[in-house]
């Protein structure tokens, strides 16, 4: 049905759909609650290994740090895939995915919070996290009390809008691998294009926590399978993942304008 409809590309109709079938007699049914309890679960595992790639960069590892990010970006997309095909395989493949974005993350952060840092600027990565945190707890009350209604259209809008998105990042790295790189778009460039593209993105993250938040809850009702309560939690994450990296490069580009 439609309300099945998600910007978030790992959390699709047809994938909720496949799971209504005899395993959910066999498994148990999905709950809001097993939900965000694995969802809880799989945010340590990416705080663990964030701590870990910090840690590493503090202790002078950095060769080590940046070949932890490298493998938590690649195998961070694969498992992601794995799980985007193969819902089953989430209580498995969630937690890898969840240290491996913890590598990415962890790394990423603790270089732009020492490069700003130098620059004046520090505690930039608590801010984000923070900003992160309340802005997913402000869409989990506008949709909880049904301020934002996640209606067809509103669904439908947000999904073309983070399809065009993909559709632009994907475009900005074919560029870059031909030698053509659009500064405006990088870590601290503190152009007001930038700012402002980056403004709209992080603004269309934060609505499909709304979509993500519509399609647990669907699910649930439905009664799918209980391994779709870390499918469900998953992708929650990667929608929380983006919103966290999309802010950190939002502030480090407002402290590029000071």
């Amino acid at each position: 049905m439609s309300f099945f409809k998600s910007g978030n590309p790992t959390l699709s109709q047809k994938m909720f759909e496949k799971s209504l079938n005899a395993q959910a007699e066999m498994q148990g049914t999905m709950s809001v609650r097993g939900t965000m309890n694995k969802f809880g679960f799989l945010l340590l595992t990416v705080i663990g290994g964030a701590a870990y790639t910090w840690q590493l960069y503090v202790s002078g590892q950095e060769k080590l740090m940046t070949t932890l990010m490298i493998v938590g970006v690649i195998g961070g997309l694969i498992s992601a895939l794995a799980i985007a095909f193969k819902p089953n395989w989430a209580p498995f493949l969630a937690p890898a995915y969840g240290i491996l974005e913890g590598f990415f993350i962890g790394a990423i952060s603790v270089v732009i919070n020492n490069m700003l840092a130098e620059e004046g600027q520090p505690n930039i990565i608590m801010q984000a996290v923070g900003l992160t945190f309340g802005v997913a707890i402000a869409m989990f009350v506008l949709y909880n009390f049904r301020i934002i209604k996640p209606t067809e259209k509103f669904k439908s809008i947000i999904v073309s809008a983070t399809v065009g998105i993909a559709i632009f990042y994907g475009i900005t790295l074919l560029l870059g691998f031909f030698g053509v790189k659009m500064d405006f778009m990088a870590f601290g460039n503190g152009s007001l294009l930038g700012i402002g593209i980056n403004l709209f993105i992080v603004a269309i993250a934060a609505l499909n926590l709304i979509l993500d938040f519509d399609m647990i809850e669907q699910g649930a009702e439905r009664g799918a399978p209980k391994f779709m309560e870390w499918y469900g939690a998953f992708g929650l994450l990667v929608t929380i993942v983006w919103l966290y990296i999309e802010i950190l490069k939002l502030l480090s580009r407002f402290s590029g304008r000071d």
